[in-house]
């Protein structure tokens, strides 16, 4: 099992990046940064970008996995985002990832005249994954979509990683069997499974939950090969979570808190 922090970023750019290095100087398999455009109507904070950010530590570091978790698709163009995470697989040498999901809290959409509806940003998700392996591929490349319009285009360089940096799919648990997020994680590389209470906090998952998931991506796909499963811990879970955990097969462990937190993690081996 391989441990990444899951870092706000909400923090001057400069301090996320010096907070990544320091991530792979104590032994931290990734880094992975939130991806939001403000902290809504009553949390004034700093806001760095996250993909400029990792850009800055595709160059200061070596062998940290680096992207997004997650990255909501629906609020991007994807072209846009095609060649900003072809652009970080290659300075970073191809150790791209790409998180995605629906994207939260609404305000991220609705304070920029976008609708917030959970069945309109599921279809955008799709369609804009999509639209990214077909630009990813390097190929010419057409699409007409619900959303999205792609008429013979061709993206160069394609990713280092081939066929594409994995991309994975952010599912709340316990997901339900036939929910929709787990049928899209299965159809691409990975899940990132996290609980939240009901006032937005992190709660740790249920390794119940993660198996229930880890068996149901398996049975969709066929088998586990070439997929990552991800978990969100908030701090660093006790050993017989961590332990059961691994004894799950968990490939990632994404351990998160508030910059200030994330911050001493970082300074520690994992």
């Amino acid at each position: 099992m391989r441990h990444g922090l899951h870092v706000p970023n909400f923090a001057a750019p400069a301090d996320l990046a010096e907070l990544g290095v320091a991530a792979e100087r104590s032994g931290w398999d990734g880094v992975l940064l939130w991806d939001h455009v403000y902290g809504g109507p009553d949390l004034a904070m700093p806001v760095a970008d996250p993909w400029v950010t990792l850009g800055a530590l595709a160059m200061a570091t070596s062998r940290v996995r680096l992207g997004t978790a997650v990255t909501p698709v629906p609020r991007r163009r994807p072209s846009k985002l095609a060649r900003e995470v072809a652009t970080l697989d290659h300075l970073s040498g191809g150790r791209a990832v790409l998180g995605v999901g629906l994207g939260n809290p609404p305000q991220e959409y609705t304070a920029f005249g976008a609708s917030a509806a959970p069945a309109e940003l599921a279809s955008r998700l799709d369609d804009g994954l999509t639209v990214l392996a077909g630009l990813w591929s390097g190929d010419p490349f057409s699409y007409d979509g619900p959303h999205e319009t792609v008429e013979k285009a061709q993206f160069l360089p394609a990713p280092v990683q081939r066929p594409r940096p994995p991309v994975w799919v952010a599912c709340l648990a316990p997901v339900p069997p036939g929910a929709g997020p787990l049928a899209r994680a299965a159809r691409w590389d990975g899940v990132i499974l996290a609980a939240m209470t009901g006032a937005g906090g992190i709660d740790p998952v249920a390794p119940d939950d993660v198996r229930a998931t880890r068996d149901e991506v398996a049975r969709r796909r066929g088998g586990l090969d070439g997929f990552a499963l991800a978990v969100v811990s908030a701090g660093p879970p006790a050993d017989p979570l961590r332990d059961a955990y691994d004894e799950l097969g968990v490939d990632w462990l994404l351990v998160t808190g508030w910059p200030e937190q994330v911050r001493e993690l970082a300074a520690t081996s994992p």
